[in-house]
């Protein structure tokens, strides 16, 4: 398990660092505008994926422990292409990306979904390693052929489209080839796949449809009331206060591994103590150093039209630190098979973000846009950590730090060095 995590946090560190990169020569390249429209693209795939991981996704990684992938992939692939299909109709009837981006999109999406059916099959089978590496050659091909394309005379935003396709086809080449079947080694409940699939997936997709509304529908809400420039300043310092998620997400797809493919109840609680800890002390480094960073820092890595990034991040704190804790407790419920909580949570940030969104970004912009999602995000993370603690029937000081915690760091540091040694 120290090799996954260690594995995991080392190639989030790499993505992000190559994420911000392509952020980088963007802002310097295109502008805010740009930005503005390529934060439009990327969130019109994640909208369709969420149609498209609902017979698959994150269930797979449930399910592949259980079930002969044979059984497992046509029905997830059959549902992806009919997805993508409808999604590209209702982007064109709602006009939910830049004109001319609807056909790029639904394409996109399609690579997106089948490289995520895959990776989650490496994840259902423990196979973390291999999967960072691929997540880390799609970062790295998305960057290389970014920049290729932004020497060329008048750049776009469809550089960044074009770059896309290329990172996502070798994904979906890449992962291809690295499936393996296995047997299952813990017992299915049996029925029907197709059911199992769709039950799954639906409370997954659903959890993850408004957790995307609470981080994403301030983004349409910005460019409705504030335009697409003003847009591209805040994806900017969302993007870097959600890199204080680094390190928890790295440790929940390891959680999400590791309770999948055991059933002993008083092990799967240690471990998401363990990691809801970890996680809320590294979210919090994270948040400190971007607080202390000088406007002119941002201005240099982004551009000189992305300003004002310092009381955005600040606002988004209390949220960033909540949704570090809900990385450990929404993995553990998915673990689980108990996703209906992470509906549940999702669903009163959501109410939260509609509530407070459609108030506070007309009046106040994008500091009303911050304070509405660490809003939501709070409320998210308090109903999730209520329900865990009930459930495993732990106390609350037992989410916090103790010596007991103190001792397991102290080994797991030791092992940790000697890995490095």
């Amino acid at each position: 398990m120290i090799r996954q995590i260690t594995g995991t946090i080392a190639a989030r560190v790499s993505v992000t660092a190559l994420n911000l990169a392509v952020t980088m020569l963007a802002g310097h390249r295109l502008g805010a505008f740009g930005l503005g429209t390529i934060s439009m693209v990327v969130l019109g795939i994640t909208l369709l994926m969420l149609a498209a991981n609902l017979v698959g996704g994150g269930a797979l990684v449930y399910l592949v422990p259980r079930v002969p992938l044979r059984r497992l992939l046509p029905p997830a692939y059959a549902w992806v292409a009919v997805a993508c299909a409808l999604g590209y109709g209702v982007l064109r009837l709602f006009r939910l990306v830049p004109a001319g981006y609807e056909g790029h999109v639904a394409a996109l999406t399609l690579l997106q979904a089948v490289y995520s059916i895959h990776l989650g099959v490496l994840i259902g089978q423990q196979r973390i390693r291999t999967h960072n590496a691929i997540i880390v050659m799609q970062a790295v091909v998305l960057l290389v052929v970014f920049t290729a394309l932004l020497r060329m005379p008048a750049p776009d935003a469809m550089a960044y489209v074009r770059a896309s396709y290329a990172a996502f086809g070798g994904t979906v080449l890449l992962s291809t080839l690295a499936m393996r079947d296995r047997a299952p080694t813990i017992a299915h409940e049996g029925g029907s796949v197709w059911r199992t699939l769709v039950q799954q997936g639906l409370l997954v997709q659903s959890a993850n449809g408004m957790q995307l509304l609470n981080y994403r529908l301030a983004y349409w809400l910005i460019e409705r009331f504030r335009g697409t420039a003003a847009l591209g300043v805040y994806s900017v310092g969302n993007q870097l206060a959600e890199s204080a998620w680094l390190v928890p997400k790295s440790l929940g797809l390891v959680l999400y591994s590791q309770v999948s493919n055991t059933a002993e109840p008083e092990r799967q609680r240690l471990l998401t103590l363990t990691i809801l800890k970890v996680s809320l002390g590294c979210a919090l480094a994270v948040v400190l150093v971007l607080s202390v960073l000088p406007d002119a820092v941002f201005r240099w890595a982004f551009g000189h039209e992305v300003t004002g990034l310092l009381p955005i991040l600040l606002l988004l704190a209390p949220g960033i630190l909540a949704m570090a804790a809900s990385q450990a407790f929404s993995h553990f419920f998915s673990g689980t098979g108990r996703n209906k909580h992470n509906v549940i949570g999702s669903g009163l940030g959501l109410v939260a973000t509609v509530a407070a969104g459609y108030t506070l970004i007309p009046a106040y912009g994008l500091p009303g846009a911050a304070c509405t999602a660490s809003l939501a995000y709070v409320l998210n993370a308090v109903y999730q950590g209520i329900v865990f603690v009930r459930s495993v029937e732990v106390r609350w000081h037992d989410l916090l730090p103790g010596r007991a915690d103190a001792d397991r760091l102290k080994q797991l540091l030791g092992r940790l060095r000697e890995r490095l040694s």
